[in-house]
């Protein structure tokens, strides 16, 4: 009687050293390009972040330039910490809080390379193809499972972890997406050549 076959699962790439609270309080325009590579894992399921774009207080893209609101107290908060909020009353998009408290400075997470947890993602975002699980900010947060629950978290501890890239990989920056002020600021950083991006450069 034959016997079935089974195929070993693809091995998850190592992870880096764990990133604390005060690798955010810095720049955001610091801290955007150094994302690039490092792994997001909320409960387990994420992967490489291939995309963010900043946000400065300073310019008017940013939604807490005209001052702090219930939905954006988190970002007057200090750094190393969740934003989460609804785009155009849709799906979730998440954040990470940078520079010191009442800078009010933020990475938007746009895209990952799928890498833990991926079985999840698929039933989550109801698709297989991979290069489409976390192609865009709320497909992301839909995949990973986050949600309005997660606003205000903390980036070094449950469920939430991030891990340093293990090495420094080829950046490429461009405009960001789907604003309509601020348009020309080159503030959107991607791995080069990936095909997890929500939109080549």
């Amino acid at each position: 009687m034959a016997q079935s076959r089974t195929f070993p699962t693809p091995a998850a790439p190592k992870l880096g050293k764990p990133l604390k609270r005060a690798f955010f309080a810095r720049s955001v325009h610091e801290v955007a390009p150094d994302l690039i590579g490092a792994t997001l894992l909320v409960n387990g399921v994420g992967g490489l972040i291939v995309e963010v774009e900043a946000y400065h207080h300073t310019e008017p893209a940013a939604h807490s330039y005209r001052g702090p609101t219930p939905r954006n107290q988190i970002m007057f908060g200090p750094p190393g910490f969740a934003y989460v909020y609804r785009s155009y009353g849709i799906h979730w998009c998440v954040n990470f809080v940078c520079e010191k408290a009442g800078s009010a400075s933020a990475v938007l997470i746009r895209a990952l390379e799928p890498t833990h947890g991926i079985p999840a993602m698929r039933s989550r975002r109801g698709l297989r193809d991979e290069r489409a699980l976390c192609s865009g900010p709320g497909k992301l947060t839909e995949a990973l499972g986050i949600t309005i629950a997660h606003n205000g978290l903390a980036l070094d501890a449950p469920p939430i972890a991030l891990y340093a890239r293990r090495e420094k990989p080829e950046i490429a920056a461009g405009v960001r997406i789907g604003i309509t002020k601020a348009v020309e600021l080159p503030w959107r950083y991607g791995l080069k050549g990936s095909k997890f991006l929500s939109k080549p450069f």
